[in-house]
């Protein structure tokens, strides 16, 4: 039955709703905008609608673990992706090769051509291909216009967009979607879907934020992304983590912490660092000065400034507006 698809969809009724409406009406759309912040279960709602579309609208076990997987041959998975040495690696590939990550993934080009390819052709086992989009708004111009005619003429084929920053995809691309909006969780929802996860990874989690609000204060009542703070902020060491509780209080120790940050943190850490660090600050100080600077570090960092120069220059300014 449609009702029990969701079953496991916490803390998002009006999604979970409008999505078996359109299964029991059999009113699928061709494209669809699952809207909403990282981790509150648009990727799960997305695997369950697709499952509902190949099984009449049952659970079907089969297809759950082929869709979950990702090995369906109906299903083309897209995510944001590093160019390395003429490849592009996935967040996780390009993790496993140690690839430098200091600018965030894009969705490339090529990889939108491949989606309208893949949608254009004919299924092999189901009624339709399905494809879904991570992070759409990670595309450049050319990819965004190429998705753009693809929505134009979309097929039989069922698009699913995940975007966690819909304003910045183009007006036209959000008009040629169904929007599904989906919500921050409630603390005591956060806990019961970190609770329900397999082995202790939720509960651990759970553990850490506890003890660190900070990490709990970025997660924004969703669950995904309190994992993925806990993973960032184990991922750094022990050592700068408490340097950084307090800002530099001479240039010496401004220009060492900018040093070691550098040597033992790759840029994605440096990026996701800044923004921990200005909430540990903002919850100590209040202080708008040093929150604005380390915005601004964090455009350099993205715009290819050597990184330990804007480290230096950033730490070096924020001694000057420590109120202490």
């Amino acid at each position: 039955m449609v009702s029990e698809l969701f079953a496991d969809l916490q803390g998002q009724p009006l999604a979970t709703q409008l999505l078996r409406s359109a299964l029991e009406l059999q009113r699928v759309a061709p494209a669809y905008l699952f809207s909403g912040p990282e981790g509150v279960g648009r990727r799960l709602a997305a695997l369950r609608f697709m499952e509902g579309v190949l099984s009449g609208g049952a659970p079907d076990s089969r297809e759950r673990r082929r869709l979950e997987e990702r090995n369906h041959p109906d299903l083309l998975w897209v995510e944001p992706t590093y160019s390395h040495q003429g490849r592009l690696l996935s967040r996780a590939e390009a993790e496993a090769a140690g690839v430098n990550r200091r600018t965030p993934p894009q969705v490339r080009l090529d990889q939108i051509r491949d989606l309208g390819r893949f949608l254009a052709r004919q299924p092999l086992e189901s009624a339709r291909g399905l494809v879904v989009l991570e992070q759409p708004e990670a595309m450049a111009e050319g990819a965004a216009n190429a998705l753009l005619k693809t929505l134009e003429e979309p097929g039989h084929g069922l698009l699913i967009l995940l975007s966690a920053a819909p304003e910045r995809l183009l007006s036209t691309i959000r008009s040629r979607c169904q929007q599904i909006r989906f919500n921050q969780l409630p603390e005591v929802q956060m806990q019961a879907v970190l609770a329900s996860l397999p082995e202790t990874a939720g509960a651990q989690a759970l553990e850490i934020a506890v003890g660190e609000p900070e990490l709990m204060a970025l997660a924004s009542g969703s669950p995904g992304a309190l994992l993925e703070h806990v993973r960032l902020w184990s991922s750094v060491p022990e050592e700068l983590r408490e340097r950084l509780r307090h800002l530099p209080e001479t240039p010496v120790d401004a220009l060492g912490l900018a040093r070691d940050l550098c040597e033992q943190l790759e840029g994605e850490q440096q990026l996701w660092l800044i923004s921990w660090w200005q909430t540990v600050l903002w919850r100590r100080q209040h202080n708008r000065v040093s929150i604005e600077r380390l915005n601004r570090l964090r455009q350099q960092l993205l715009s290819f400034v050597q990184p330990r120069l804007a480290w230096e220059v950033a730490l070096l300014n924020l001694i000057r507006t420590d109120p202490a």
